[in-house]
């Protein structure tokens, strides 16, 4: 009896090894078949049953692996690539297949733009027997483009046979749903809806438009259009309205090959497909010239603009107690202290100045808004804190005014704009009374005071004439109290006489600038790295040093050769971020740079939406090193005892993320929410999936509630 067992498993064997032989990656009665190994991916082919039963249509997936950097394509590609193909010759009882892709991102490669996958996707396949109950034998030749820098072609032949028997889940039916999931479809399940698309502009390039609304805020949606073969279609521009609930979507069209020929968009029918993190949507339409006729954006609303504006006008009040401005705002006190015992009438010229640097600069960042809108770049409150030339340039700045207030120089340097940065701590300058009001609005926009998300927010997701009215409404609110002495300058007069006094505060309120220009170093260390942050610290305590020795010669004029030297200084400084990356020095990746307290993760979008369905709290915290507020919240909220202790008892998974440097994601993100500035926090949960939004100054009271509301029951007792 043992030897004849011994001789069937010897059957068995070389039967199975036949059948492997025959056709490489067969399983047999198996739900998946082994993997095949290609040069840079391995495919396998999955089955969500265990045999066919009584099912007329079983559900397949080609599960693909690949390797870092490397990348397959979508159905369709974009401007390079070629789409994965099946071939089913050989198989048996197989009446036809569908094969399924799900939501594609978007690459860029140089000025290419292509569509696909990356590190593993199982594409979901129907495949409908010709005579249900019986078994399937399933032969299928993959054919795969596989890209990095280079492109590899991979051909795969994988077999697998599925038995008559009992249909079971297989361990790979929640793999293939999950991915089924994932491809686009009419919108119900994710709460998305098709609005409609026109067309406009001329026949050689037109406009497409296309409208989607969401029940809950889109977040980072991306469009890609397919449908005509003689036609390309451009990276989309979003428009968001109804509190991001309703985005307008424009692309346009050209000419495959480039040569100016009209293009048809009327004729035949465009498939749009908008992915939105882990919903999407896809639909069939033909763009009409009043395709989007019944779609209600917002309109301008004087009464609500009204509102706004005041809001403005007590947020930019507000903004002079930040600790952002406070250091530019101990210049101008120590300007209205030298008006003490003066005349009136020369105080007025000066605050007039003040208030017209602070209104004008207002009004410039609004023209900078309006203009990157209209380019469809990010734009936000404070995003020019993220390029690094443009802190050193403060850091420069802030040098200079805390030496000469420490009275190491006296004398102009050439040039005009030199002339103003020095004559800045001079009260009887006009120019350098401008620059101060300049300049504070500038240190003024890594802080967000109250209101100052709100009406910003409205500002930056309507028109131009919102943002120029908004705007103007900050510039005057923080010019108030510099308006006030304008208005009546024996509030500066009646004060006490200068003297030598003076000399002591002067000193004491350099302090406060050079604790400024301290804190932007710190911010570049975040931007560049430690050590280029060290290098211009160097150059800058070099300056400080070279005034210093002029100062001690006191020849009363800085000589050609100090001014040579402050100047080198300067021109180094600025070739610091670009040249020591370059030679390999202190240079950071984003994995460095994100590495932060371990309770926080990164910000993971597409993960909130699983995490919160599993019953899971997620707090959002959008931060950056450059944002005041932000590490104020911190220090007084997020960091303390109770509030870990309130995260840790109710399990919040805490996600941080850091838009010290530019992000696309995070600007979508924001935009989502109607806001363009930081800090923003946000709680998800079971009782709130679309997120509870804290204010923009956090208190324990507000995260609790906010805790509360998300579904932590325990949150009120923790307190």
């Amino acid at each position: 009896m043992i030897a004849q067992i011994s001789g069937l498993k010897r059957i068995a064997a070389i039967l199975i090894a036949f059948q492997v032989i025959l056709w490489p990656g067969a399983a047999w009665a198996e739900a998946a078949t082994d993997w095949l190994d290609g040069p840079k991916a391995d495919i396998r082919l999955i089955s969500a049953t265990t045999a066919v039963g009584e099912l007329d249509t079983i559900s397949l997936g080609v599960e693909v692996r690949l390797e870092d950097g490397w990348k397959t394509y979508w159905r369709s590609p974009g401007d390079a690539g070629i789409p994965p193909f099946v071939a089913w010759d050989g198989s048996s009882n197989l009446a036809d297949t569908r094969f399924q892709w799900p939501a594609p991102v978007r690459f860029n490669y140089y000025d290419l733009e292509t569509f696909g996958y990356q590190k593993s996707v199982v594409f979901p396949i129907q495949a409908r027997v010709a005579k249900a109950g019986e078994g399937v034998s399933l032969r299928a030749q993959l054919d795969l483009l596989i890209c990095d820098d280079v492109c590899i072609p991979h051909t795969f032949n994988a077999a697998l046979d599925l038995p008559a028997g009992p249909a079971q889940p297989s361990e790979h039916a929640n793999l293939i749903d999950r991915y089924q999931n994932q491809v686009p479809g009419d919108g119900s399940r994710a709460g998305l809806v098709f609005e409609g698309a026109d067309v406009s502009g001329p026949a050689a390039k037109p406009l497409i438009r296309a409208a989607f609304r969401a029940q809950t805020p889109f977040q980072a949606p991306d469009l890609l259009v397919e449908g005509h073969e003689d036609a390309i279609f451009s990276k989309p521009r979003f428009e968001f309205h109804d509190q991001g609930r309703l985005v307008l979507a424009s692309v346009a069209a050209e000419d495959v090959f480039g040569e100016g020929a009209p293009v048809d968009l009327k004729s035949d029918p465009v498939v749009f497909t908008l992915i939105d993190g882990a919903r999407s949507i896809e639909t069939r339409a033909v763009p009409s010239s009043d395709g989007l006729a019944a779609i209600e954006v917002d309109r301008l609303d004087l009464g609500a603009l009204l509102s706004i504006m005041a809001l403005a006008l007590v947020g930019g009040l507000i903004l002079n107690l930040m600790p952002c401005v406070l250091p530019v705002i101990s210049i101008k006190l120590l300007s209205v202290v030298s008006h003490g015992g003066g005349n009136p009438k020369e105080v007025r010229p000066g605050f007039l100045a003040t208030i017209a640097g602070i209104i004008v600069s207002f009004l410039a960042l609004a023209s900078l808004a309006v203009g990157l809108k209209s380019a469809g770049l990010a734009v936000g409150w404070g995003i020019q804190f993220q390029q690094p030339l443009f802190v050193i340039a403060l850091v420069i700045i802030l040098t200079l005014f805390a030496a000469n207030m420490w009275g190491l120089f006296e004398v102009r340097l050439p040039g005009k704009v030199a002339d103003v940065a020095v004559s800045a701590g001079n009260s009887h300058s006009l120019g350098g009374q401008f620059f101060q009001g300049a300049f504070a609005t500038v240190l003024a926009t890594p802080c967000t005071a109250p209101f100052l998300g709100t009406s910003i927010g409205f500002a930056l997701s309507r028109g131009p004439l919102e943002i120029y009215a908004i705007f103007a409404a900050l510039g005057v609110g923080m010019a108030l109290p510099f308006i006030l002495v304008a208005l009546v300058p024996a509030l500066a007069t009646k004060l006490p006489r200068p003297g030598p006094w003076m000399n002591g505060l002067k000193k004491f309120l350099a302090l406060a600038l050079i604790a400024t220009a301290v804190w932007l170093l710190s911010v570049m260390a975040v931007q560049v790295s430690v050590a280029a942050a060290f290098v211009v610290a160097a150059l800058m305590a070099a300056v400080f040093v070279i005034f210093a020795i002029q100062a001690r010669q006191k020849t009363g004029e800085n000589s050609a050769g100090v001014l040579t030297a402050v100047a080198a200084a300067a021109i180094l400084a600025f070739a610091v971020p670009t040249v020591l990356p370059a030679i390999g020095i202190g240079a950071r990746d984003n994995a460095q740079i994100a590495a932060t307290d371990s309770a926080w993760v990164p910000f993971d979008l597409a993960a909130i939406p699983t995490l919160v369905s599993d019953g899971k709290v997620v707090f959002v915290d959008v931060t950056a090193d450059w944002c005041i507020t932000c590490q104020v919240n911190k220090k007084r909220v997020l960091d303390t005892a109770d509030i870990v202790a309130a995260f840790e008892q109710g399990e919040v998974v805490r996600m941080r993320a850091d838009w010290t440097k530019p992000s696309n994601e995070i600007a979508n993100y924001l935009a989502s929410f109607g806001r363009f500035g930081i800090p923003f926090n946000v709680i998800y949960g079971p009782d709130a999936p679309q997120g509870v939004i804290l204010p923009e100054l956090l208190s324990d009271d507000s995260v609790y509630d906010g805790l509360a509301s998300a579904g932590i029951t325990n949150a009120v007792a923790a307190r």
